[in-house]
């Protein structure tokens, strides 16, 4: 499974990014796919993930502010962040968890500033 992320970059505070995750490969019907950032001295965290079922499950810190979705192939997931804030910056990684295994993308910078 290969994962590419795309669509980070730099933004002012309250401004907004759309995060795209486009996955291939062999990927099992029953998933979940997410994001997490990891921000410089900082442990990786759980940004936000969607099941293949289409639950969805949000960090308390992004909670009303970031949406994540995915396309209905269930290859490709989005991240839609708006009222950005500093602390937001971070590199953010698109994850898939299957029954075979975690893969991981490269990562996309997000920075945010004030």
């Amino acid at each position: 499974v290969q994962l590419v992320e795309s669509g980070g970059g730099l933004v002012q505070a309250g401004g907004s990014l759309r995060l795209s995750c486009d996955a291939s490969g062999t990927i099992f019907s029953i998933n979940v796919m997410g994001w997490y950032r990891q921000a410089p001295g900082k442990q990786r965290e759980l940004v936000a993930h969607i099941t293949s079922g289409g639950s969805t499950n949000y960090a308390d810190s992004v909670k009303g502010r970031f949406t994540i979705s995915r396309d209905n192939a269930g290859n490709t997931i989005y991240l839609q962040m708006t009222s950005l804030k500093p602390e937001d910056t971070a590199v953010y990684y698109c994850n898939v968890l299957d029954t075979h295994g975690a893969y991981w993308g490269q990562g996309t910078q997000v920075t945010v500033s004030s």
